[in-house]
């Protein structure tokens, strides 16, 4: 993430922090202790420590898939139906194998990884072939993935006691890790963080340092001068889509398999519009996504502390992490409207610049 782009994002936390102890003195409530006992809540000891990271793991991949995405011109809005699928494939894997935690454990989180690849390369086909709105098909393959969970759990992996969730995974199929967990005494973090940090590198990789990323940001950048170029836009939009599902997947299964052993039906996965936000504050990059996320983090685990302790409702974090969110669009769209202005006082005053000499933003 850029020096300037870091600054931003730590300005907007900053006024959305004001902006939540302002509310919460309007409510009657002492800010301080309100946010010494939401950042207690997930930092106190290893267990929370350990809680916050597992919680901000599916974010950090949702939030990454949005960010690969944007960087690529794309915006796919579809993460929670490719968490949620990819999800349910690796629920029904792991629920119909039965080998060694070792080899079956790789196999499902292969399931949920090509799940969200799957799911994500039909708003990406549309987009190629027909040019259709990602936003729009990707919103109706959230809903069609909602529904097949709805139908296919109690159908096929009905649980013992209520038909809404499913059968509880049995350990070799979960990323549960107990060494992890007493690591952190007794917290629910999983291997899913490994995985989560792995696809981090891979991603940053293939942006930064690879003919392919490249290729990806200047379709994004500037599809018809990409187009002139040579390079296979159209491949390269549905690659991209699988890309960013297969992460939003690998959110479901780590989600599915790790944070929980269970399915439920009727919920659509909240981290994967939440993944929106964490690439929105992290600058749509791969290590400011690793950063947005735990801080979410934080805010998801600690604010049932605050309100425990101070009786501050639960629902104030919520409002402080929009307020935030609301300062980091601000801040981009004012970038946008600056780049423009001066674009169009460059083009008056009679400089221009050669389409053969223009950068790709990375």
């Amino acid at each position: 993430m850029g020096k300037n782009q870091g600054l931003k994002s730590i300005m907007a936390i900053v006024l959305g922090l004001l902006a939540g102890a302002l509310l919460m003195m309007v409510m009657g409530f002492n800010p301080v202790e309100g946010y010494k006992y939401l950042f207690q809540g997930g930092l106190k000891n290893p267990e929370r420590i350990g809680n916050t990271i597992a919680t901000a793991t599916p974010l950090m991949l949702t939030g990454l898939s949005v960010a690969f995405a944007f960087k690529t011109g794309l915006f796919n809005i579809g993460t929670p139906g490719q968490m949620l699928f990819g999800g349910f494939c690796s629920i029904a894997v792991g629920l119909t194998l039965d080998l060694p935690k070792l080899i079956l454990v790789p196999v499902v989180v292969l399931a949920g990884v090509l799940g969200g690849a799957i799911w994500a390369t039909v708003p990406g086909a549309l987009k190629a072939k027909f040019n259709v709105n990602e936003v729009v098909s990707s919103i109706m393959m959230n809903w069609i993935a909602y529904w097949i969970v709805y139908y296919g759990v109690p159908k096929y992996f009905k649980g013992e006691f209520l038909e809404t969730e499913s059968r509880m995974l049995s350990d070799n199929a979960t990323l549960k890790a107990e060494w992890l967990s007493n690591l952190f005494k007794g917290s629910y973090i999983n291997l899913g963080i490994f995985l989560a940090i792995i696809a981090v590198i891979i991603i940053w990789f293939i942006l930064n340092k690879t003919v392919l990323g490249y290729e990806l940001k200047a379709g994004g950048y500037n599809r018809f001068g990409a187009e002139y170029a040579g390079m296979p836009v159209n491949r390269n939009i549905v690659f991209s889509m699988m890309i960013a599902g297969a992460l939003a997947g690998l959110a479901g299964a780590i989600q599915y398999t790790g944070n929980s052993n269970i399915m439920q039906i009727g919920v659509m996965p909240s981290q994967g519009f939440d993944g929106i936000a964490v690439a929105l504050l992290g600058a749509n990059n791969p290590i400011g996504v690793v950063f947005s996320s735990l801080f979410f983090g934080i805010l998801y685990v600690g604010k049932g502390f605050m309100n425990a302790a101070v009786k501050v409702p639960p629902e104030l974090a919520d409002t402080i992490m929009a307020t935030i969110i609301y300062f980091a669009a601000t801040s981009m769209v004012m970038d946008k409207i600056i780049r423009r202005f001066k674009k169009k006082k460059d083009d008056k005053s009679g400089k221009t610049t050669d389409s053969s000499e223009r950068v790709v933003e990375k």
